[in-house]
């Protein structure tokens, strides 16, 4: 039977150790590190992760800064706002909640974000930083899941990687830093051909293909680590991409839904955020 990966154990180590060091940033600069969030229009779901945000940012002690902007405020209004928060020396970071209502240019906004304020790790210069690998700011998904991988003891170095989905927010960053670790790397889509036989060879396999309990346990090798991102709403609650109760029986270590990606994507949106703030100061 598989070991559990709790990933809202691993999040609490994350900000205890964060709570530790923004205090000595405080003592060190004589000032707070601090994040912006902009939240524009009223999505429920969104809501509550800003909500999620605010409350962590100041549970390590760093200072929250929020924006509500009406659904109805034009591109220009919130093009405005990110611009006064990028030249505002006082900001560490800057996080646009998405999704942005659809008639705004999500890119166009997400552009007027400084790379050195970028907390999302979306702009394409960080992006670029990751592929050269560089130092930079990570997409807090997949910077989480290899925090999860390395607390867990997880052997990475010559290892069979899978990551299942080719998105920009997960499964390329995701490839990319398992590359870094000397994984070799194996990213599967919609028209990967025999899928199942490619997921069996993974040493480590990371789902992250938002279709409910797509990976089965015949697609997954005896003793294989399986990190979950999916996170589906179902007739029975919620799910992952993964058959948690099939697959935990063959993996040696696997991620739960909930409870295991999804506290680590905060966690690591305030590491990223304590990151800037020491880039900016190092820089200055």
């Amino acid at each position: 039977m598989a070991k559990i990966i709790d990933g809202k154990q691993i999040a609490q180590n994350v900000k205890d150790e964060l709570k530790v060091k923004v205090q000595e940033f405080f003592v060190k600069n004589n000032r707070q590190i601090t994040l912006a969030v902009i939240l524009v229009g009223d999505n429920p779901a969104s809501q509550v992760y800003v909500k999620n945000k605010i409350k962590a940012t100041e549970y390590v002690g760093m200072k929250s800064l929020s924006f509500y902007m009406p659904a109805t405020s034009t591109q220009e209004q919130v093009e405005e706002t990110v611009k006064s928060l990028a030249n505002d020396d006082t900001v560490d970071g800057i996080l646009v909640q998405l999704p942005l209502p659809k008639h705004l240019y999500e890119n166009k906004i997400l552009s007027q974000i400084p790379a050195g304020k970028d907390v999302d790790g979306f702009l394409a210069e960080n992006v670029g930083n990751l592929m050269l690998g560089q130092d930079t700011t990570v997409a807090c998904t997949p910077f989480g899941v290899l925090k999860m991988l390395k607390s867990s003891g997880v052997e990475l170095s010559g290892k069979n990687a899978v990551v299942l989905g080719r998105s920009n927010i997960v499964g390329k960053p995701m490839a990319m830093l398992l590359l870094k670790e000397n994984c070799t790397v194996t990213i599967c889509h919609s028209k990967t051909q025999n899928l199942e036989q490619v997921c069996k060879n993974a040493d480590i396999l990371v789902a992250a293909i938002g279709k409910p309990e797509f990976v089965k346990a015949n697609m997954v090798k005896e003793g294989a680590v399986v990190i979950d991102v999916g996170i589906n709403r179902t007739e029975n609650g919620l799910v992952g991409d993964v058959d948690f109760n099939a697959v935990k029986g063959v993996a040696s270590q696997i991620s739960p839904v909930p409870g295991g990606v999804g506290p680590m994507t905060i966690a690591m949106l305030l590491e990223n955020t304590y990151l800037c703030a020491c880039r900016r100061n190092n820089a200055k």
